[in-house]
């Protein structure tokens, strides 16, 4: 935790709208960093080559990533780690890129900070204020 000092319960659940902390602790999330300077830079660039329809509807082409994933596949985990996606980009600003499960774009389509939906309906592209808007819907998953 930045800061090094320890929330009251109280705060945690205002942040991510339920106490994340609990008796089992072996539901990690993994953070990692992508881009020139950071990580691998050949794997970056692997993976957002193909990119060009994502450039279009932000208008920039994307230089860095910042990856967040959990290693569980409960609903809890799903909708903390959108709420720790969010919290990361309160800081560091950025796009979310998000995977859409099947059915999932016409759900997602009014919802506010949403800048797109590209690759044919399977990716959301938006802001912090996006994640906590769709975690708030009925079927609300993400994708691995």
């Amino acid at each position: 935790m930045l800061g090094g000092n320890a929330p009251a319960d109280e705060d945690l659940k205002a942040l991510v709208g339920f106490h994340p902390q609990r008796e089992d602790w072996r539901r990690p999330f993994l953070v990692h960093l992508m881009g020139p300077g950071v990580g691998d830079e050949n794997t970056f660039e692997a993976e957002h080559a193909d990119e060009a329809e994502v450039e279009t509807v932000l208008g920039f082409r994307p230089t860095h990533a910042v990856n967040v994933s959990a290693c569980c596949n409960g609903g809890i985990d799903h909708v903390a780690t959108a709420l720790l996606t969010a919290a990361v980009m309160d800081v560091i600003g950025g796009v979310a890129k998000a995977e859409l499960p099947d059915g999932q774009a016409s759900v997602v389509a009014g919802l506010p900070g949403l800048s797109g939906i590209v690759d044919d309906d399977w990716m959301a592209l938006g802001t912090a204020e996006f994640l906590r808007a769709w975690v708030e819907q009925p079927g609300f998953r993400l994708l691995k």
